[in-house]
């Protein structure tokens, strides 16, 4: 898989920006809310004083934690933007088997003008972690925030788009029936890592550091790096305050548990949100015209 990044000088310049007071004390909100109902410095120190287990279980509870942080942190960062409509509940779409066959049969030119009318339903969904639409484009993203990929092979990347693709072929009406008439003329997925290590640009793979383009915000990037690495310096710093309070256990025992934090970070959650079930959909207009296709990097005309 190919690694892009963006030529800055091409860069445009948005009318918004995520270099605001209000959006700094939310993150500071968020980090408290996350760290301290799990990973407070007395908590680890209680777990310090336990068995190794019960400190492996903790400090493996923290990509999963870092995951909560990337999404509710992009969520919050859209809101610099008042043309953004960006929904996270109710977003279970049903995967047609005729659109995954179409996807899986056909290059993206060929259907990108169609659209499935939701109310068919179907054994298998697809519920992505936001839906962010532009009510002045109408152009909707079909939005996967992953802090890892690095543990998914190329199989299952691609499966994962399929699904997200098939999916996509009914936002425009799932929108419409379920969300207040929200109109989509346009649809487009990606998905969104923390972890530089896998990207592709032209296949819908986005480093968050590109969140700028997508949401139209200046600085929006670079602001949810900022809070992960916020994130991340709370949490040393609680656990160097634990290891104090136990510093006349063995060195052997403390190490053990650095040890594990390692492991944490090279461990991502099977988040996959595909389910099987019925779709419960309602009834609402006919069925229109949409494009669909991957997210695309802007370009300076």
């Amino acid at each position: 898989m190919n690694k892009n990044t963006l030529n800055t000088t091409t860069t445009p310049v948005y009318a918004y920006s995520a270099d605001c007071p209000e959006l700094q004390l939310l993150f500071d909100e968020l980090i408290n809310e996350l760290v301290e109902s799990s990973l407070s410095a007395d908590a680890l120190a209680e777990a310090l004083s336990g068995s190794i287990d019960d400190l492996a279980t903790m400090l493996r509870s923290m990509p999963a934690l870092e995951g909560r942080l990337i999404e509710r942190g992009i969520a919050a960062v859209t809101k610099c933007n008042p043309d953004l409509e960006v929904i996270t509940q109710n977003l279970r779409l049903p995967v047609l088997p005729a659109a995954l066959q179409l996807v899986e049969l056909n290059d993206s030119a060929k259907y990108r003008a169609l659209t499935f009318d939701a109310d068919l339903g179907g054994r298998k969904t697809y519920t992505p972690d936001f839906i962010i639409l532009n009510r002045q484009t109408k152009m909707a993203h079909v939005v996967d925030a992953k802090r890892s990929i690095n543990t998914y092979d190329r199989a299952r990347i691609e499966e994962l788009m399929k699904r997200m693709k098939a999916a996509g072929l009914v936002v425009s009406d799932f929108l419409y029936k379920e969300h207040k008439r929200l109109i989509a003329e346009e649809v487009r997925v990606v998905i969104l890592t923390a972890d530089n290590r896998k990207t592709d640009l032209k296949g819908g793979i986005w480093h968050i550091s590109h969140l700028d383009h997508l949401v139209e915000i200046a600085g929006a990037g670079e602001a949810i790096g900022l809070l992960q690495r916020n994130f991340r310096s709370r949490i040393q710093a609680n656990w160097e305050l634990a290891c104090e309070t136990f510093s006349s256990k063995s060195s052997h025992q403390i190490m053990t548990a650095v040890d594990v934090m390692t492991a944490a970070e090279e461990t991502e959650p099977d988040d996959d949100q595909t389910s099987v079930g019925s779709s419960g959909i309602g009834t609402g207009r006919e069925p229109q015209m949409i494009k669909l296709g991957f997210a695309q990097v802007p370009v300076r005309h």
